[in-house]
């Protein structure tokens, strides 16, 4: 089967490229497009060339929910992925009464969209087969589709957003720091900011603290703005 094809639409151009290349680096994936407002995105999709839009929810010509519904009145039934910081339970509930398939929160490790995405293709390549489903419980898992992360062993996805969350909040973080604020030991800590860093979505560098001579090693998030 052909590669999905997705459209990005997102106004930050750090964040924007950083969802390309997670788009990119997916087998059965291949980014067609970035657009930076609503109106570059409906004139893309009005091609007919797209098969998901990962879609921002705060555009600067519209929000994205209203790009959705102007997507369905032109009789464009592409699928949304809404990939946003908006965290409001109305703005997560309207988005699955206009359709949205996916609602990814900002910031994200790439397992995470990895993980949506993977889950999206296996419902849409189920639903182009023709299959059908044998009982309530595979409903149910169509409906509310469980997403199994691959992190490496050891890691939760749970818990990997919460580090990618405290990186993006604030500069510079310590493993100590991080292990205290999840409340975690300083080794399980320092294994998801290296896993982060040696994704490349984590930046390592040295504090001095001017106490003493041994510099601790700090981490910065590097993949969103």
């Amino acid at each position: 089967m052909p590669d999905l094809r997705v459209l990005v639409v997102e106004d930050d151009p750090v964040a924007a490229e950083a969802h390309r290349t997670y788009v990119e680096r997916l087998p059965g994936f291949t980014c067609v497009g970035v657009s930076g407002t609503a109106g570059r995105a409906l004139q893309v999709l009005a091609r007919g060339n797209v098969d998901v839009v990962l879609l921002d929810m705060h555009l600067p010509d519209g929000h994205g929910l209203d790009v959705v519904r102007r997507m369905r009145a032109a009789g464009n039934q592409t699928d949304v992925v809404a990939v946003t910081s908006a965290r409001e339970v109305a703005a997560v509930q309207a988005a699955a009464r206009i359709g949205v398939v996916q609602y990814v929160l900002k910031p994200f490790a790439f397992e995470t969209l990895r993980d949506r995405l993977w889950a999206y293709a296996r419902q849409r390549r189920a639903a182009e087969a023709g299959q059908v489903v044998a009982d309530q419980e595979e409903v149910d898992r169509l409906l509310h589709p469980a997403t199994t992360s691959s992190v490496p062993k050891g890691l939760a996805g749970g818990v990997l957003d919460r580090v990618v969350q405290l990186l993006a909040d604030r500069e510079g973080w310590t493993a100590e720091e991080v292990a205290t604020s999840l409340g975690t030991s300083r080794i399980t800590a320092r294994r998801y900011l290296e896993h982060l860093a040696d994704q490349g979505q984590a930046l390592r560098t040295q504090r001095y603290d001017g106490r003493s001579g041994r510099p601790k090693v700090e981490y910065s998030w590097v993949s969103e703005s």
